[in-house]
């Protein structure tokens, strides 16, 4: 027994819910590690109930613990109860699997899928001895990677890590722990592994570049501090997703997590174009994987888990080549099993409802409808390609077949948005209300309708990367606009998101390594569980923003020129700047792009990898 392991016993009976410390779920890999073993922990920057339910997470622990040369464990944001009583008795940070401090681990990497959750990264690397500058880490200090969807622009945190990996995980990060054998066994430096595996597509080492400002203080763009490093670092790209060994026995949760349940990701990518969706540009292209595939992943998942419900995952789960007939047979297998089915992302079409009402049966769970926009115009302009006559033909059917609850997802402050656009979300909650009382007599009943408003935030590798974001003023000004408005709809809830904290997020998604000093200053100042509104702190980033010279309304709030050097660029997500920009033009005309499955629309992925999927509809 570890001692760690010895004051944990102690540390548990004093804080709230202790099983998110304590490892040995079903399905989790504890071993003695051989000798020359690379270990790696795989931390979440967030609470265990939050990272236990990412099925990323689940993927890479599995692929990790294949191999001969690697063991993978587990490590989550302690709460803050759990890193005072860790801090007040000198426990370190440790792994789930065998506690074993994060400092005696080959790699410490981190998942980057939300900007809130940085100051989290830092709150793990301070329990866990780890300096938090990579230039302040010693030869034996792990090596800190990250990667994820916020490494297409992880600039704000380039100065904490040694390594970044951008695009798809699964056959890169192997490699790199491979290498990273061969190298400790060759008795190679650290260096010396950081120079090897900046070989790799998809692989980005910080300390090789150094950013550059113009005359006025201004990125320009990026000076080489080793010429062997390449230019810009084209993302990882698994080809063909059908050929990579995809958990069957996901790890079972000791306690409830936000997605329990079983999961069988459909494919990768995503062919709407939705002009303000980060996911939606970067896992281009598609990748689809096969019917029997899906199958045998979902039932063997159900059989090892014991878990009572089946999640088929992707960005848009109706699209699927062979939905309907997978959908079937899965249908009547989890009937037969007492399983329930979600299918999030569905099209509302005939099929999608005819499923829904057979899967869910006599009860009806609520229904969600991401319209995204108010009016047909701004729907055009974010190119969301869903229109009022689809939202209320799918309402009409849903009425129909029983269902009584709608949720409604818009977003706020997109681009040319005008309060017109938020008079439309008033009204379409109305409209809803009034078809509702005509399915029940004249009268509201059970019916009800939720309006959830989040704040657009511009994000890098998207038509609208160049757009400002609105003040937050403006946003809790139309917030106020629309709660005064549907509070009048009897059925109607409204909710909505902190605004401060999404011109934070626009801060970190567009900017620069001069945050990092801010970053590092919030963190000592208190902050930490950024993303979470109870754990909030604005006053520490505000402090720490102005201690560091730092305006948040340069990154957020102003427009920038499309043909300026950004900071992310230095990534390469396989879709031209070229495309960005038409993307960009036709948005500011409200001319819409249509679905890639009907033709090709040139984004510029065809260059690096093959689309199999252009013009699939067409044919």
């Amino acid at each position: 027994m570890s001692s760690v392991q010895n004051e944990l016993d102690r540390l548990l009976l004093k804080v709230e819910k202790p099983a998110r410390y304590i490892g040995g779920e079903l399905h989790s890999v504890v071993r003695e590690p051989a000798e020359g073993t690379v270990r790696f922990a795989f931390c979440f920057p967030d609470l265990y109930e939050i990272g236990m339910s990412y099925l990323g997470l689940n993927i890479l622990y599995h692929l990790l613990n294949t191999t001969e040369h690697t063991y993978c464990e587990r490590c989550f944001t302690p709460a803050r109860d759990m890193m005072a009583a860790m801090k007040d008795n000198g426990v370190p940070l440790f792994t789930l699997e065998t506690k074993t401090p994060l400092k005696e681990m080959d790699f410490v990497g981190f998942t980057l899928q939300y900007e809130l959750s940085y100051t989290n990264i830092l709150a793990m690397l301070d329990l866990a001895g780890i300096p938090a500058l990579s230039c302040d880490r010693a030869e034996d200090d792990p090596i800190v990677i990250a990667g994820g969807p916020c490494a297409f622009n992880a600039e704000p945190i380039a100065d904490f890590m040694d390594v970044i990996l951008a695009g798809d995980g699964e056959e890169l990060l192997p490699k790199v722990c491979r290498i990273r054998k061969e190298c400790k066994e060759t008795g190679r430096t650290k260096l010396d592994f950081l120079k090897e595996i900046a070989k790799l597509q998809g692989v980005y080492i910080p300390r090789f570049y150094e950013p550059v400002t113009d005359e006025n203080g201004a990125f320009a763009g990026y000076r080489k501090l080793w010429d062997g490093a390449p230019d810009r670092i084209l993302k990882a790209i698994v080809h063909d997703i059908d050929k990579v060994d995809f958990p069957k026995e996901l790890i079972v949760p000791l306690i409830e997590v936000v997605h329990d349940r079983a999961v069988a990701e459909l494919f990768r990518g995503c062919t709407r174009g939705c002009r303000f969706c980060q996911a939606g540009m970067v896992y281009r292209p598609v990748r689809e994987r096969s019917e029997d595939k899906v199958i045998d992943i979902a039932k063997t998942q159900l059989e090892n888990s014991g878990q009572g419900e089946l999640s088929l995952l992707s960005l848009s789960t109706s699209d699927y080549t062979k939905f309907e007939p997978l959908v079937t047979e899965l249908m009547g297998y989890c009937k037969d099993h007492q399983v329930s089915l979600s299918l999030p992302s569905l099209r509302m079409d005939n099929f999608s409802f005819k499923v829904l009402d057979e899967i869910q049966g006599v009860r009806k769970t609520g229904l969600t409808f991401a319209a995204e926009a108010g009016t047909q115009r701004l729907r055009d302009v974010i190119n969301k390609n869903v229109t009022e006559e689809h939202i209320f033909t799918a309402l009409e059917q849903a009425f129909t077949l029983g269902w009584t609850s709608v949720k409604l997802y818009f977003m706020m402050g997109l681009p040319t948005e005008t309060y017109e656009d938020l008079d439309g979300i008033v009204d379409l909650a109305r409209r809803i209300m009034e078809k509702a009382k005509e399915h029940n007599g004249g009268k509201v009943g059970r019916y009800s309708v939720s309006v959830s408003v989040s704040n657009f935030v511009p994000k890098p590798d998207t038509p609208f990367m160049w757009v400002r974001q609105n003040t937050p003023e403006e946003f809790e000004e139309k917030h106020y606009y629309l709660k005064d408005r549907l509070r009048k709809i009897k059925g109607v809830n409204f909710r909505y998101h902190g605004s401060y904290a999404s011109m934070l997020e626009a801060v970190f998604a567009r900017g620069g390594r001069e945050l990092s000093g801010a970053l590092l200053r919030a963190y000592e100042l208190g902050a930490a569980f950024d993303a979470w509104t109870e754990g909030f702190r604005q006053d520490a980033w505000e402090q720490a923003l102005s201690e560091n010279g730092i305006d948040g309304s340069y990154f957020a709030l102003n427009d920038i020129d499309p043909d300026m050097p950004m900071p992310w660029e230095i990534i390469d997500c396989g879709i031209s700047k070229e495309f960005f920009k038409d993307e960009w033009n036709k948005a500011q005309a409200a001319v819409t792009t249509p679905d890639c499955r009907l033709g090709c629309n040139g984004c510029g992925i065809n260059a690096h990898t093959e689309c199999r999927w252009g013009g699939i509809y067409a044919e």
